[in-house]
């Protein structure tokens, strides 16, 4: 890994006449948002933030910036900010009933609590549940393992469908870290790199990145390309901006992403549209996937998705091998996940990548390497008994063999039946999981929580799962309060090292680095009569920056370098392999479109695809009275999932959940713009407003995830209003791909009525 500075950058601080100091920064978290790095100018005067303003000198953002950044200082000094410890009795969970403490106080009740706990029932009593984007992954897996040393991290997403599915086929066909379009944020030049070309098409599944900024990838540099003359071929139920700016649509029926991937592969295949140096050279299997896609006609799968088969031919001639002469690239998000057949449709693009030539060339998809840190879940604190004992392994091992975590929906099993053994205590970090942001069945996750004897929470904000669960709760420090490092995709990507650089304190908060070398300390000092290795943040950063070969200082110094992972043709330079030789880290040396790794673990090597498990193909049962299907969790430029929701400027943007319904729809339906409607199916209802839009398939609605009302009650049982339009009420508990993988988020059949006005709650 390399990093490029800027000759001669802007200084980290300057200091203006009036005595403004103004410190160059990058974003993350809190407040929420995925790890891309933006550049900042915070402008600080008499130890106060009075303004916000992107940074020139960054040479991806170039002093852009969205509305949740600018919108920084509203949350900075929001009058419900949680500024110290608190805590409160158990039998008050739910109540507003919380006292402020001191951090002695809080660290010493709860390592009281956990050595308690691990006493009586054991480490494995103990799960930290994480977020999702925030700056707290990247430091949850050692909070699990190295100071509660427990073997249970949980993210609570039914079916780990937030890139689990797309990083495990990843892994197994290519044995690389995550892959991505090339946008080139890996170079100082940027798009004026002459070593970089343009990638003549951008294939778009299941992802919006301009509202996203998904994964570290900053989503206007799509903009950019488009604007150099990239087309872009978009694959979503639902028209969204950059659909009206390309060059081809295909608005399939969710959930049959499979279907469609597998007919492009039909037709690059029989059409021998082919790069057969690179498949005869570098991949495996490629036999075994011409007959497969046989069946997977276009004309079969124009039916499963609900296009016609010709839209399928025009796509695949496009994205066909021509020599090399052109080159596409490969953007797909979370949709994917939030799919049982997801895997599969991983392992499609990825051979569609492949087979076309497409794989870590210019202009075509970037393929990361594994980075290893101290943070990402070493349990050498543990025996092998304690680690195996982490829950769902024994169910799905494909999760112990790749995600480190427990198995999400069987963590929630547990919770409920106590078994393979109870779980005692929980760790919040950084999630609002009762507010429908990840967990599926959330009044189940709600009331299996409650049976913990001890839980810690952190936060900047009371959310509905800390008042409803909590016992202490910890002040968080926002991006503008610390020091840190951020990296797109962990540092496993092409594109931004950036420093996170304190500007300013507020009350007695803390980053989630803070607290992890807080804790790590007082854990080891009175807990285990030994020596944390870290005693300062600075010390935590100086380490990390030197396992990569640079230097904390000068990266805070000149606040942002360009990250280049090693360039284009890895495998072919032995830079993906640890032994140095070519080719990439599968059983095979070769990208596996046969997985020796899927064979290994029971499931069907070659993708394949199965009907949405839930719509009228498999379930014909529910569709005569749940005849739409709705997709949820697309993301808006006013919130980070459940976030942002008390700060002004931007509730203003988005203020209240609204349903999109083809006006078709809607008046068949007898529902009008504005309406508040009912959603409703067999695991739950939730209320939302109707926005008539034709933007939608006909068939389909799509639903705001996420939303809480903070200005409500939040006391129990109403918790800020929670339950009122908690899509994922609708999302039924682990109905899964047969490797755990995969939950039918954006799948789910409903029926949409309005909602009789003696029932209104919105």
């Amino acid at each position: 890994m390399a990093f490029h500075y800027k000759d001669n950058p802007a200084p980290k601080t300057e200091v203006l006449d009036d005595g403004t100091i103004v410190t160059r920064t990058c974003a993350w978290s809190p407040p929420g948002c995925h790890a891309v790095g933006c550049g900042i100018k915070l402008f600080v005067k008499d130890g106060e933030l009075v303004k916000v303003e992107g940074d020139p000198d960054h040479q991806l953002t170039q002093g852009r910036l969205c509305p949740r950044c600018l919108a920084l200082k509203e949350a900075v000094y929001h009058p419900d900010r949680i500024l110290y410890p608190m805590k409160r009795a158990r039998e008050d969970r739910g109540k507003d009933k919380w006292e402020r403490i001191s951090w002695d106080e809080a660290t010493d009740l709860i390592i009281s609590e956990t050595e308690r706990i691990r006493e009586q029932y054991g480490s494995e009593a103990i799960c930290v549940y994480m977020g999702t984007g925030r700056e707290a992954v990247r430091y949850g897996f050692t909070l699990s393992s190295k100071v509660l040393r427990t073997p249970n991290n949980c993210y609570a997403q039914s079916g780990w469908s937030c890139m689990g599915p797309r990083q495990t086929a990843m892994t197994m066909m290519l044995g690389s870290a995550y892959i991505e379009l090339d946008y080139n944020g890996g170079s100082l030049e940027v798009w004026n790199d002459p070593d970089w070309k343009r990638p003549d098409y951008v294939f778009c599944l299941g992802k919006e990145p301009l509202e996203s900024n998904p994964d570290g990838l900053w989503g206007h540099a799509l903009i950019e390309l488009m604007k150099k003359g990239s087309k872009l071929i978009m694959v979503d139920p639902r028209l969204c901006w950059l659909a009206t700016r390309a060059d081809q649509v295909l608005q399939i029926i969710p959930g049959t992403d499979a279907a469609l991937c597998l007919a492009i592969l039909n037709v690059l295949i029989n059409e021998d549209l082919i790069d057969h140096e690179f498949v005869e050279n570098w991949c495996y299997g490629y036999d075994e996937l011409v007959e497969r896609v046989q069946e997977y006609t276009p004309e079969y799968a124009a039916k499963e998705c609900g296009i016609t088969a010709e839209e399928i031919y025009t796509c695949a001639r496009k994205l066909g091998y021509d020599g090399g002469k052109h080159h596409w690239s490969l953007l797909m998000g979370v949709a994917v996940d939030q799919n049982p057949n997801g895997c599969q449709v991983t392992q499609c693009l990825i051979a569609m990548a492949a087979i076309t030539g497409n794989l870590d060339v210019p202009g075509g998809t970037v393929v990361g390497v594994q980075m290893q840190f101290e943070m990402t879940g070493a349990t050498d604190f543990m025996s092998e008994e304690l680690k195996n004992k982490c829950i769902g392994w024994d169910v799905y091992p494909i999760v112990k063999v790749l995600l480190n975590t427990t198995h999400p929906d069987i963590t929630l099993e547990a919770l409920e039946t106590g078994r393979p053994y109870e779980l005692k205590m929980a760790w919040l970090d950084s999630t609002n999981l009762l507010s429908p942001t990840c967990s599926a069945q959330p009044k189940r996750w709600h009331d299996a929580l409650m049976k913990m004897e001890f839980t810690v929470a952190k936060d900047m904000f009371m959310n509905p799962t800390i008042m409803a669960l909590a016992d202490v709760v910890l002040p968080l420090a926002t991006w503008a309060e610390h020091d840190g490092i951020v990296m797109t995709n962990q540092g496993c990507q092409m594109g931004i090292a950036g420093a996170i650089n304190k500007a300013l304190q507020v009350g007695e908060c803390k980053s989630d680095l803070e607290m992890l070398i807080h804790f790590g300390n007082a854990f080891y000092e009175k807990a285990y009569g030994e020596e944390y290795p870290f005693k300062t943040v600075e010390e935590y950063l100086v380490d990390d920056l030197n396992k990569m070969g640079h230097s904390w200082e000068e990266l805070s110094e000149k606040v942002v370098a360009s990250n280049d992972i090693g360039g284009y043709h890895k495998h072919e330079r032995g830079l993906i392999r640890p032994d140095g030789q070519p080719g990439f880290q599968t059983a095979t040396g070769r990208v596996e479109l046969w997985s020796t790794g899927y064979a290994g673990l029971g499931d069907d090597p070659l993708p394949y695809y199965f009907p949405p498990k839930l719509l009228a193909e498999e379930r014909p049962d529910l569709a005569k009275e749940y005849p739409l299907v709705m997709t949820t969790g697309r993301r808006y430029f006013a919130s980070f999932h459940s976030e942002h929701r008390q700060i002004p400027s931007l509730r203003d943007l988005t203020p209240e959940p609204y349903l999109e319904i083809h006006p078709e729809t809607a008046a068949e339906l007898g529902i009008k713009d504005g309406d508040e409607v009912t959603i409703e199916n067999p695991w739950g209802t939730a209320h939302e407003r109707a926005h008539l839009t034709p933007i939608m398939r006909k068939d389909v609605v799509s639903a705001a995830h996420g939303w809480w009302y903070p200005e409500e009650d939040g006391e129990a049982p109403h918790l800020f209003g929670v339950w009122k339009s908690n899509v994922n009420s609708l999302v039924p508990h682990r109905v899964l791909g047969k490797m755990g993988f995969g939950a039918p988020y954006k799948q789910l059949p409903v029926k949409v009525y309005k909602t009789p006005v003696e029932e209104c709650v919105l």
